[in-house]
């Protein structure tokens, strides 16, 4: 059907989907003080180096193909559904699915306690938890606007987000202030590549979306390649000109960007990063809705789910799921968990997986298919570029097989059998309620 002048108003860009790709890969640099903290200034900046090479540029140039090849609501399982059948398609979604209920509760958590350094009162008893389904509930009713307004929006909270950051590196490059003595040139390197495959981490969230992107054969590719450039640049940059100021290495960790802008700058600015970590999660959070809310939709037009879930708004927006998905993780917000960067590199990695595994079997069995962008290198390069990240997720598992993880109040238990829980879960769900039924017709609204 063409597009009407209203339906393309309606459609991401290649800068509104580059920024709502942005918060869901990153939301900016925070994250890099554990990394730095881990690994020291000139690992650090080796590692953010080496990271995208090896993880996240062969997974950004999988994406473009894929979702320029097919771009379809549900993005990554449709991709995988259509490659290696319902059965594969179901589980890649249910990995993505249930590690979404604990990752998600993270990013509401997270701003509850940067907000909590700048008004600790605020937060204080039961406050947090309210503070916290607030920012649910504003993330799904901005979602209910469409995946324009979620684009958009993103646009603007990046820049936001960002300024704080720009300003640090300005006074750091041009004040030439010393502060401490330069850190030795120590760390883990491993550890080091957790952190940063953690940062750098969720391209393919970005095409559940395609069915609502302007020209996504032309626009994937160019907002893959447009992020990764943003995101390494954000990364690298504040990294160095701190580093130029031979700032001490223990006054890294969680949260330190805040007290390094008071030392560089000025307190004002060190609130500024709090406002900007607050901005950060929150545009993650909205992000990510937008993309996991595509997915029930998908799967219900295949009969995977329910037939409600396949009911939209004029705008686009998939209310039904959004409004399940937002409860589910509202839910999950009181749930105390500890050591989720395995159990979420885990989940994902094995949902990343398959789909390296579906470039190559849409490669054998769909020669013919339209294409309008390629991974480099025929079917050698489609083979060669899941290499490297299936290798880092390999040994992300056997680094963190004795890892426990403190669950409820059930006691520590293994990250890994926790998390091969979960998948088996996946396989019995599909066979006992999850198997395909067709349905009598379509029911999505354009």
């Amino acid at each position: 059907m063409p597009k009407t002048q209203n339906g393309s108003r309606r459609k991401l860009t290649v800068l509104s989907l580059a920024a709502a790709t942005y918060f869901m890969v990153s939301g900016g640099p925070y994250g890099m003080e554990e990394l730095v903290q881990d690994a020291g200034y000139k690992l650090a900046i080796l590692i953010l180096f080496i990271t995208p090479l090896i993880w996240s540029l062969p997974t950004g140039l999988m994406v473009g193909e894929l979702a320029a090849a097919l771009p379809a609501e549900g993005g990554f399982y449709v991709w995988v559904r259509r490659a290696m059948g319902p059965f594969w398609g179901f589980q890649e979604a249910w990995l993505s699915l249930v590690s979404s209920i604990f990752d998600m509760a993270i990013y509401p958590t997270v701003f509850v306690l940067y907000l909590g350094r700048l008004f600790p009162a605020a937060t204080a008893g039961h406050r947090g938890v309210a503070i916290a389904a607030t920012m649910v509930l504003l993330c799904l009713l901005w979602n209910l606007l469409g995946a324009k307004a979620v684009g958009t929006g993103s646009i603007l909270l990046g820049l936001l987000m960002l300024s704080p950051f720009a300003l640090i590196t300005i006074f750091a490059l041009f004040r030439h202030l010393t502060i401490g003595a330069a850190p030795p040139a120590q760390g883990n390197f491993l550890t080091g590549i957790l952190v940063a495959m953690w940062n750098y981490m969720g391209w393919d969230n970005a095409s559940t979306v395609a069915n609502e992107v302007e020209n996504p054969q032309k626009t994937y590719p160019r907002v893959m390649l447009l992020t990764l450039a943003a995101i390494f640049l954000s990364y690298v940059i504040p990294v160095l000109a701190v580093w130029h100021l031979h700032v001490q290495a223990e006054i890294w960790s969680t949260g330190s960007w805040a007290s390094i802008a008071s030392l560089v700058v000025s307190p004002w600015l060190g609130a500024a990063l709090v406002a900007a970590a607050m901005i950060s999660e929150f545009g993650t959070f909205n992000s990510l809705v937008m993309s996991y809310s595509r997915l029930p939709v998908a799967m219900a037009e295949d009969g995977h789910l329910p037939k409600i879930f396949t009911f939209k708004l004029k705008n686009g927006a998939p209310w039904v799921a959004i409004i399940v998905l937002g409860i589910a993780w509202t839910a999950s917000l009181g749930l105390s968990f500890d050591k989720l960067i395995m159990l979420d590199i885990l989940l994902y990695g094995a949902s990343l997986v398959l789909e390296f595994l579906a470039l190559i079997m849409l490669r054998i069995r769909e020669p013919q298919l339209v294409r309008p962008f390629r991974v480099p290198g025929g079917m050698a390069g489609a083979i060669a570029v899941g290499i490297g990240p299936t290798a880092l997720l390999l040994v992300a598992l056997v680094k963190n097989r004795s890892e426990q993880l403190d669950l409820w109040r059930i006691g520590p238990v293994s990250q890994l059998g926790f998390g091969l829980v979960l998948m088996a879960l996946g396989v019995v769900y599909y066979f006992v309620a999850g198997r395909a039924k067709p349905l009598a017709e379509a029911t999505g609204v354009d």
